[in-house]
């Protein structure tokens, strides 16, 4: 599989946008054929291919980051690294760039898993955690925004927007959700998410979500 290497954390140019976009790509990349996170993959296909959640996570990632330079929307790569970076790492980067503009926005972006075997689990869905019911913009605002559009986009079962308590959703200093991809453990689905275009669309539907925080927020 081939490799993605990152400059590092780019911000977008252009015209100024309301919210600065902190982009997580969760969990490790490939460096030198080796997968950097424990876990996190799905079973061999029976071709020998096998995804990789890291590395799927950092190619949304990086067409999502593409769109929003494009249209002049200011953004963070949070983890340009393609090593595993800590959690708390991910969240301290995430406070220190709020800490100077604060109006980050936190957008985490994964694939689901069920277990390690080949089984029927399917579909998308977004978490937030409620630090402070009382903001005018919290996670759950950003997630009944962004959502629907990453659903339409996605084009599989709709399992909705939950509220977790995720180390990453429940430390950082910002609105934060976290977005979960199908499930690397349905063979169907894992073979659409090593697909160009499936990441294409997921891309675009987080695009599209923040266009609409743009919009209405």
């Amino acid at each position: 599989m081939a490799e993605t290497r990152y400059e590092g954390p780019r911000c977008g140019s252009g015209k100024k946008s309301k919210y600065v976009y902190l982009i997580d790509n969760g969990h490790g990349g490939i460096i030198n054929g080796v997968y950097q996170t424990k876990g996190k993959r799905s079973p061999k296909l029976d071709d020998g291919r096998q995804l990789f959640e890291g590395e799927y996570n950092r190619a949304v990632a990086s067409i999502l980051c593409g769109m929003l330079e494009d249209n002049g929307i200011e953004y963070f790569n949070l983890v340009p690294e393609l090593e595993d970076i800590s959690l708390k790492e991910r969240v301290k980067r995430a406070n220190n760039i709020n800490s100077l503009n604060g109006r980050s926005i936190y957008i985490s972006i994964h694939a689901n898993a069920n277990g390690t075997n080949w089984n029927s689990a399917h579909g998308i869905e977004t978490y937030h955690y409620e630090k402070d019911g009382k903001k005018s913009l919290t996670g759950e605002h950003i997630a009944k925004l962004l959502h629907p559009e990453f659903a339409k986009a996605a084009n599989r079962r709709d399992r909705g927007i939950k509220g977790a308590n995720f180390y990453v959703l429940r430390n950082t200093s910002m609105p934060a959700i976290l977005t979960e991809s199908p499930f690397m453990t349905n063979e169907d689905e894992a073979k659409l998410m090593l697909t160009r275009d499936f990441r294409q669309r997921v891309a675009l539907g987080h695009f599209n979500g923040i266009m609409e925080i743009e919009k209405k927020f």
